[in-house]
């Protein structure tokens, strides 16, 4: 799979950690940013991340600020995209299987006592399909509707 990475300032030292996994489990990735400590408005790199998802050229994304919270909410301004914010495997897991998301958002101020094994279930984990896509099918007509 080709996974888009992005993070804020406050979750470069997550991200580093995150592109380990990603490619430890033989996927390609792109880091879409921070390069550096110096801040930045997240709301730019959850848009970019979530363009290259929709777009076809990523399979998914993986966005990383200091809670996940705001980067989820940018990154579910872009239309076709459902991020999810995990802060367990069961959360990161469910994102998956009842809401076919296509970006998991982490925390970096967040317990990493789960990181591998919620990265690892995001990547694997698929959509269960059934009543969960009659919901999904309801989220992006809601999409079309603005």
């Amino acid at each position: 799979m080709k996974i888009a990475i992005g993070s804020d300032h406050r979750g470069l030292e997550l991200k580093q950690k995150v592109i380990k996994l990603v490619t430890d489990a033989g996927n390609e990735y792109k880091d879409f940013g921070a390069y550096s400590e110096a801040r930045v408005d997240y709301p730019n790199i959850a848009e970019a991340v979530g363009k290259a998802v929709v777009s076809g050229q990523f399979d998914r994304g993986i966005l990383i600020c200091g809670t996940g919270i705001g980067m989820c909410i940018a990154a579910n301004k872009v239309k076709g995209i459902r991020a999810g914010l995990a802060v367990n495997e069961f959360m990161a897991i469910r994102s998956r299987q009842h809401n076919d998301a296509n970006i998991l958002c982490l925390g970096a101020e967040n317990d990493e006592s789960q990181l591998a094994q919620m990265v690892k279930a995001f990547l694997t984990t698929q959509f269960e399909g059934g009543r969960h896509q009659t919901r999904v099918d309801e989220m992006t007509k809601m999409e079309s509707e603005l």
